[in-house]
């Protein structure tokens, strides 16, 4: 039996926001001041903006996503780099940040470009993201990749530009690429071994096949999607890989610590799926793995914390770790934002089918945008 899905609450994202950003960690539902900022968290704070905003229409929204928008602005460098460390008092941590973090920030504004946030809003986040791109193709990480693709996704939704086709071309050419010289017998994956925000790839490639049409990239992303599903659902519950460990091939898989933003990865990669491939047992995936925040995961242990709309950091061997860091209570939000956004696409999609329209499950997230009159 599927829980009830719990009410769209932005308390807690707004209790952990300051002028400056979202903080990072937190003892228990408190900031931890001493511990700052970081690109990475306000990113992800920014892509929960851009859906709440597009659903509700809520003006709190526009505010907070202006806060996380100015945060990345200060974070990107004159060269177009991201640093991902601020402290509190407002100074620089770190001289370049990491490639995940870049490519997080281009995902976010893509996101807003392609958002119902104001104008002044989207043109600076396509300056942000146009003045970012050109270091993702000096990076070789998978994940940048990953996380910029979902951007230029995002980018070109809204701009139909054939330079962001090409990009989005590149990119996920050299994501296949990687999926082609590690994928061997049963381990159907890009790398050597599953670590964090795995999904990502996957999901990416769901995105630039709605984009290119190239069946290689939907072939990829079907078989890597299934081989994460097949490796962890677990007697019909959502069993994260562990950071204590992770899972290299041929080794064994670690089932701690379990990390809310693997599970909102799954679920987010999932929805896109479906939406690319039309696939209902992608979206029914999806709501079961949900399910992980709300207790069923292998310590029967709520994840999510109705009393602050907030969310744990993690399931460990023995208990739920109780603290409510940035990165686990925003990755919990935008589960349940895309689930929520599932819900509108499908709605919409039974009543075009229902007055002889044409069928939309398998469209572009455009189809997504308009079917929320927006």
């Amino acid at each position: 039996m599927v829980a009830r899905l719990p009410p769209i609450k932005f308390d807690y994202l707004e209790s952990f926001t300051d002028d400056t950003g979202v903080f990072q960690h937190a003892k228990y539902c408190v900031p931890k001041r001493n511990e700052g900022y970081t690109t990475d968290d306000n990113a992800r704070a920014l892509i929960a903006c851009t859906i709440h905003h597009r659903l509700k229409n809520d003006p709190r929204t526009v505010r907070l996503a202006n806060i996380y928008l100015a945060f990345l602005n200060h974070m990107q460098k004159p060269d177009g780099n991201f640093h991902n460390y601020l402290s509190y008092e407002r100074s620089f941590l770190d001289i370049d940040g990491s490639d995940d973090c870049m490519g997080r920030a281009l995902w976010s504004c893509g996101c807003v470009v392609n958002s119902t946030l104001p104008l002044d809003m989207k043109m600076v986040a396509k300056e942000i993201f146009d003045k970012g791109l050109p270091w993702v193709f000096k990076s070789t990480s998978p994940r940048c990749y990953a996380f910029a693709l979902l951007g230029l996704y995002q980018y070109y939704l809204a701009s139909a530009d054939n330079n962001l086709k090409v990009n989005i071309g590149n990119l996920a050419d050299s994501l296949v690429q990687h999926y082609q010289d590690e994928a061997r017998g049963d381990w159907r994956w890009f790398e050597p071994h599953l670590t964090y925000d795995n999904t990502r790839l996957p999901q990416a490639l769901f995105g630039a096949y709605m984009i290119v049409g190239k069946s290689k990239y939907l072939d990829a992303a079907k078989e890597s999607m299934d081989f994460l599903l097949k490796t962890q659902m677990v007697n019909s519950k959502f069993v994260p890989i562990g950071n204590d460990g992770w899972y290299k091939r041929g080794g064994k898989r670690a089932f701690y610590d379990q990390q809310p933003l693997e599970a909102s990865a799954m679920v987010e990669g999932n929805i896109d799926a479906f939406y690319a491939t039309g696939n209902e047992r992608y979206a029914r995936m999806a709501k079961v793995i949900f399910q992980w925040f709300l207790g069923k995961n292998t310590q029967n242990v709520m994840v999510y914390n109705p009393k602050t709309a907030g969310c744990f950091d993690g399931v460990t061997p023995e208990k739920v770790n109780m603290n409510q860091g940035g990165e686990s209570s925003i990755s919990y939000l935008i589960a349940r934002l895309k689930l929520e956004e599932l819900r509108y696409y499908v709605a919409e999609s039974k009543r075009q089918r229902d007055s002889s329209t044409k069928k939309a499950v398998g469209k572009p997230m455009r189809a997504v945008n308009s079917q929320l009159g927006r």
